[in-house]
């Protein structure tokens, strides 16, 4: 198993056991690209990536993102998208990532906390004990230093 396998497996877990209680919440496929647009655009972001459907092949995915696109089912928890825009925003269009590493889960709290209203402190100290790193500086990967 890969490294980034074993972070995926850790931060799922953790995600199911904590954030998934939370949240509830279904968006329907033609509501996603309207909660894209308006979270880009929250975090100061321009071009925001293209919400499309997932392929039906893709039995074991949930939904996947990179720089330009978000695949998702008809309907999906609003976390999940979080998640996947966390993805849009550690990954470059020309196709590099940064997997599930810290800066990706800071990115990930840093939109759960304040577009899901989940308490910061409580996700922190979850992650921490889960042994989850994470970056609390972490910015989109595009934006360059800075």
């Amino acid at each position: 198993m890969s490294r980034d396998d074993a972070m995926a497996r850790r931060l799922y877990a953790w995600e199911d056991r904590v954030v998934a209680p939370r949240d509830a919440s279904l968006v329907p496929f033609g509501q996603l690209q309207a909660l894209v647009d308006h979270v880009w655009s929250a975090e100061g972001l321009r071009f925001p990536p293209r919400v499309r459907p997932l392929p039906r092949q893709a039995r074991r995915t949930v939904a996947r993102a990179t720089r330009l696109a978000i695949e998702a089912p008809p309907e999906l928890p609003s976390w999940v998208l979080l998640h996947e825009l966390a993805h849009a925003m550690t990954s470059t269009a020309e196709g590099e990532s940064a997997g599930h590493g810290p800066a990706f889960v800071g990115l990930y709290l840093h939109l759960l906390v304040r577009h899901a209203r989940m308490p910061e402190a409580e996700l922190a100290a979850s992650l921490q004990a889960a042994g989850i790193a994470f970056d609390l500086a972490a910015r989109p990967v595009f934006l360059g230093a800075g």
